[in-house]
């Protein structure tokens, strides 16, 4: 540390190689000494160096059947010991503050469920007329965006039942629901107009775990007389940045995206 308790900008290069290492094992699995070297740019000897002190420190392993090396067992430690101090909540609170600030309309932040997603945070937004948001607050999966977010990528069944209507504009079809939920998955973003509360808007996005599964849903909604098309529409790239800011500081990797796919 600097002085002034800042890293130093100063850079080692053992280090800076050391690293370089393990991100090629992290993309490319098992691999040689001389394949490392040939994809990091280094000489063999530089390699074998950085793999004997990366292997006594239990970062990197030898493989004996093959004589290859791979990420060790002490690196799903120091990841386990640093996803356990991330609460989405506490990583997604400052998003959602600036969800609101850039649109003035309600952010909230659900988890997946047994039924339905629960509000575990929310930040008011800025008008004065506020839609119904608080804590453990359901958001039923057919009818709101976060639902729809959580039945889309949460790898669940849809039921062959029809649907409870909340309103007019609910969809009680599970055929027609089944098709929304495909549509959701498809351009990765859900909205609900009307469909829970008749006078609500709402636009929803999913946020991803570090391994690429859904984590929870990041929303925005509001009165849908002035959260309206044009306004959902111009909201939705920054839902989605958003959503996207937050799964990243959760330690998805953008390279990642297709992996929820596969629900």
């Amino acid at each position: 540390m600097s002085r002034t308790r800042q890293p130093s900008t100063r850079r080692i290069g053992a280090a800076e190689r050391a690293i370089a290492v393990l991100e090629t094992l992290a993309e490319a699995g098992e691999l040689g000494t001389n394949e490392i070297a040939r994809r990091t740019g280094m000489t063999p000897s530089t390699v074998s160096r950085q793999l004997g002190t990366l292997a006594a420190s239990g970062l990197v392993e030898r493989v004996q059947s093959s004589g290859r090396y791979r990420l060790g067992l002490r690196i799903v430690h120091l990841a386990n010991s640093l996803l356990s101090r991330l609460d989405v909540r506490g990583v997604a609170r400052p998003h959602l503050v600036a969800l609101v600030e850039a649109t003035g309309e309600t952010a909230t932040l659900s988890v997946p469920g047994d039924e339905d997603a629960i509000t575990v945070d929310f930040v008011p937004g800025s008008h004065h007329v506020q839609p119904v948001s608080k804590l453990g607050r359901p958001s039923v999966g057919h009818a709101t965006s976060a639902g729809k977010v959580m039945l889309a990528f949460s790898g669940r069944e849809l039921r062959d039942e029809t649907l409870r209507a909340f309103t007019p504009r609910t969809i009680t079809d599970p055929q027609a629901l089944a098709q929304e939920v495909a549509q959701v998955r498809e351009r990765g973003w859900a909205q609900a107009v009307g469909e829970r509360e008749p006078d609500l808007a709402a636009i929803a996005a999913p946020i991803r775990s570090s391994r690429g599964e859904l984590e929870a849903m990041v929303a925005l909604q509001g009165p849908s007389s002035r959260f309206d098309a044009a306004a959902m529409e111009a909201a939705v790239p920054l839902l989605v940045e958003r959503a996207d800011a937050i799964s990243r500081e959760l330690g998805w990797r953008p390279d990642d995206k297709h992996r929820l796919d596969f629900q």
